[in-house]
């Protein structure tokens, strides 16, 4: 996954290609494709929603995490789709297809079901034993359609759910460690607010880098806009009004502001306390 800059307020996006979810959900898809080619009659509704389930598992993936990179909610909300494609409908209809056919459905512990998820573990099982002549050998998660174009009906439809079944893990994790980062990290509209304050600070930093010296937080310049101290300028707090903590600046550090009319200093000094305040907006994230 791809970091963005410390001056781009865009979330690390991308990368989705690498993700194990991902590449076992694209090879559920091109196998159901096979599948239904084999075993679901062409004019079947059950086949076209079977291989439309299997697409929105893989796609979602990949558009979730485009739309990472300005809205963790929506990359949470499309990792969630994908799994309940996979987990909640294509998985539903490979066990309806067993059991309609008569066919058995291997229980998660039988010998059969543990040899086939230990298969598709990798893309290329280690020590495989030499195919026996008409028997089909699942060689690996990469050759998983070429395993359904040959396998019974039964044995075929099992192999779907070990497969189905380990995408539909994957993405549960994978959405697990999604809301973990939200909740350590935040969302977009966080970023954008810290992105700005930083650029803020940057452009008008307090002397010699000094904090505030109340609550050690960056100080901005600011012009005091009403009271006795009017248009002068000061160093304050940038978690104002959560903590009001100044610095004065000396008279000859001052701007050329100090020496402008008093509508001059009232209507500059009325701009810049509205700009403030638009750094003050709540940083939660809503998207």
């Amino acid at each position: 996954m791809p970091n963005p800059s410390d001056t781009s307020p865009l979330l690390p996006h991308g990368g989705y290609e690498k993700l194990r979810s991902y590449k076992v959900a694209e090879a559920v898809y091109d196998a159901t494709v096979v599948f239904c080619d084999r075993f679901i009659d062409r004019h079947s509704r059950t086949r076209d929603q079977m291989v439309q389930a299997a697409r929105s598992g893989v796609r979602n993936i990949s558009e979730g995490s485009g739309a990472a990179a300005t809205s963790r909610k929506s990359e949470m909300k499309l990792t969630n789709v994908a799994r309940a494609s996979l987990n909640d409908e294509l998985l539903k209809d490979y066990k309806s297809y067993l059991m309609q056919n008569g066919l058995r459905v291997w229980h998660k512990d039988s010998p059969e079901a543990k040899a086939m998820r230990e298969r598709l573990k990798h893309d290329l099982a280690p020590h495989l034993s030499p195919a026996k002549p008409g028997r089909p050998v699942l060689t690996g998660l990469a050759g998983l359609s070429s395993f359904i174009r040959e396998a019974s009906p039964e044995l075929a439809a099992n192999a779907m759910l070990c497969a189905v079944n380990q995408a539909a893990y994957l993405l549960k994790r994978q959405l697990e460690q999604q809301a973990r980062t939200f909740t350590e990290q935040g969302g977009f509209t966080e970023s954008l607010h810290a992105t700005r304050t930083k650029a803020r600070v940057a452009q008008g930093t307090s002397p010699d880098g000094q904090p505030c010296p109340l609550c050690g937080q960056p100080t901005r310049r600011r012009t005091a806009s009403k009271g006795p101290r009017a248009g002068k300028e000061f160093w304050g707090c940038s978690q104002y009004p959560n903590c009001r903590g100044i610095i004065d600046i000396p008279s000859d550090e001052r701007a050329p502001f100090d020496k402008a009319t008093p509508s001059e200093k009232g209507a500059s000094a009325d701009k810049l306390h509205k700009s403030d305040q638009s750094d003050l907006s709540d940083p939660s994230d809503k998207s």
